[in-house]
C-alpha cells in the first residue's frame, strides 16, 4: 500500500478485457483493491453486491445492461447506495453521460485518462467530492435537459426544506460557482460556504455537488441556458 491515502476498494466494469486489465494495473501500482471486473451491465451490479466496494469505474456503453441501467440498480439498492460510480466514456459531452448523472453517477473520467489524474480521481470521490466540475455538469445539463418537459420531484427532495440562504447558494452552485466564488458573491467565509453545501446535501438526501446540481436543474430551480432567478 502506498502513502497515496486510505485503502481502497473498486470494481472495474467495461466490456474490453484490455482495458480492464490496463486500469486494474494502474490501481494496483497505487494499492487500490480491484475486487472484481465485469464485462457487462448485469454482471457489474452483480459484482458490486457481492463485494461492497467502495467505487465502480462504469463504462457507459456496454452489450446487454449498459452503464447507465446498471448505475441506477447499484445506486437504488440498499447495501450497495453509498458506493460512488465513475462513469467511463470517450466524450465529455455526452448525452450518455448526461443520463449517467441523472441516475447518480459521481463524476466521470474520460477513457485516455492518465494513470496520476485516474488515482488521484478516484481518491478525491473516496474523500466524498464530486469529480465533476459544477460548470461541466451545467454545460452537460444546458445541452442535454429537455427544457420543455415537466419535472417531477421526489416528495424527500422537495426544496421546501432549505432555508432562503441554502437556495440561495444552491441556485449559484448550479450556474458553476467555486466554493471561493460562492464565499466571494455571499460574502460569506468559505468555510460557511462549505457548511452551507453540507447541509443542502444532507437535506436533499444527495451524495455530492454533481447531483446538487443537476437537481437544482430537474426541480426548476434554474433553466437550462438561464440564470438563476434574483
Amino acid at each position: 500500500m502506498t502513502a497515496a491515502g486510505p485503502a481502497l476498494r473498486a470494481v472495474i466494469a467495461d466490456d474490453q478485457a484490455l482495458v480492464r486489465t490496463g486500469f486494474r494495473m494502474i490501481l494496483a501500482a497505487d494499492g487500490i483493491d480491484v475486487t472484481a471486473e465485469a464485462s457487462d451491465g448485469a454482471e457489474a451490479v452483480a459484482a458490486v453486491r457481492r463485494t461492497r466496494p467502495d467505487i465502480v469505474l462504469m463504462d457507459i456503453r456496454m452489450p446487454g445492461m449498459d452503464g447507465i441501467e446498471a448505475t441506477r440498480r447499484i445506486l437504488a439498492g440498499e447495501s450497495t447506495r453509498e458506493t460512488r460510480v465513475v462513469i467511463l466514456t470517450t466524450y465529455d459531452l455526452d448525452h450518455y453521460v448526461y443520463a449517467a448523472l441523472t441516475a447518480g453517477a459521481s463524476g466521470f473520467l474520460l477513457k485516455d485518462v492518465t494513470p496520476e489524474r485516474l488515482v488521484a480521481s478516484l481518491r478525491l470521490v473516496q474523500s466524498g467530492d464530486a469529480l465533476l466540475s459544477p460548470t461541466i455538469t451545467r454545460r452537460l445539463i444546458e445541452r442535454f435537459a429537455p427544457s420543455e418537459e415537466p419535472r417531477t420531484i421526489a416528495p424527500h427532495r422537495d426544496l421546501s426544506s432549505l432555508t432562503p440562504r441554502e437556495l440561495e447558494v444552491l441556485r449559484l452552485l448550479a450556474t458553476g460557482l467555486s466554493n471561493a466564488e460562492l464565499a466571494s458573491r455571499l460574502f460569506l467565509s468559505p468555510t460557511t460556504v462549505k457548511s452551507h453545501i453540507g447541509r443542502i446535501l444532507s437535506k436533499l438526501d444527495l451524495r455530492d455537488r454533481v447531483q446538487a446540481v443537476v437537481h437544482a436543474y430537474e426541480t426548476g430551480l434554474i433553466t437550462p441556458g438561464g440564470s438563476p432567478p434574483e
